[in-house]
């Protein structure tokens, strides 16, 4: 697949119905702190035709409150209908499939924050925690030996084990560094059990994002950086994508993999030319 670089009428022409703009977060919109080039053209873009856009992230160890800070640091005001995270899938599927059962939260305090929030009962306390009959795993700056072990434990003792997104690494400015997934592998690795991963690229990410949107798949285009989660995500769900080079995959990268995106651009700032 090749790079789309000019003005092409044909993709015009399909981006002509599409209504909601679907964007990841971390190497599509911006590095780490850096906002990447031509990011506030495309937002801006999509406001002037009259479209609407929603950051959807994988990372859940920020809230969408957080989100929404760095974002106005970077220039970009937004309103709460125009974010979500993978923890926010995770937390709408406990609500329904498992209420008022006993979580062990493997994740940041700003996670565990909005699991309470929303009303998970959570047993994370010293002695809690060995009560726990779902343990979930997420994407955790705070992570100990003791939290992995107290999940293991517990998943080995027959605790459902969910986690928010099956990314293996994050992209920061520096580099890769080691994700959910990761996580995930070590506990899997320790007790032989593999998680039900939520986020992108699974249907209950869809699901919600057609649910809190009113719009429906056809309406939406996916737009990020990874094949294995963005751009899956389009593929397995029947949602127009779009990669980006600004992340984590590179053009080589499409020509050795399964999943392919139905467009390819240099950045956010080359799409906006075609709205």
């Amino acid at each position: 697949m090749k790079v789309n670089m000019e003005i092409n009428p044909d993709i015009v022409q399909q981006m002509k119905d599409k209504r909601l703009f679907v964007l990841d977060m971390d190497g599509t919109f911006y590095l780490g702190d850096r906002i990447l080039e031509g990011s506030l053209d495309f937002i801006r873009r999509v406001r002037e035709t009259g479209r609407e856009f929603l950051f959807f992230t994988n990372n859940a160890s920020k809230t969408p409150d957080f989100y929404k800070k760095k974002l106005l640091n970077m220039g970009c005001r937004i309103e709460d209908k125009n974010i979500a995270t993978a923890g926010d899938v995770t937390i709408e599927y406990l609500l329904a499939s498992y209420p008022g059962k006993r979580v062990y939260l493997v994740g940041t305090p700003l996670l565990e924050e909005s699991f309470r929030k929303a009303g998970i009962n959570l047993a994370n306390g010293e002695e809690a925690w060995k009560e726990a009959e779902i343990v979930v795993v997420s994407f955790d700056l705070t992570l100990t030996y003791e939290k992995i072990s107290r999940a293991c434990t517990l998943i080995r003792n027959g605790a459902v084990f969910i986690a928010t997104h099956m990314d293996l690494n994050c992209p920061t400015e520096d580099g890769f560094i080691p994700d959910c997934g990761s996580i995930c592998a070590m506990v899997t690795a320790s007790t032989g059990v593999k998680p039900k991963y939520f986020g992108k690229p699974f249907r209950e990410t869809v699901d919600m994002i057609e649910r809190i949107s009113g719009y429906k798949k056809e309406e939406m285009v996916i737009i990020g950086d990874r094949l294995y989660t963005d751009i899956a995500t389009g593929v397995k769900n029947g949602v127009t994508s779009i990669l980006v080079l600004t992340g984590e995959t590179k053009l080589e990268d499409v020509e050795h993999s399964d999943v392919k995106p139905d467009y390819i651009f240099q950045s956010l700032g080359h799409v906006a030319k075609i709205l």
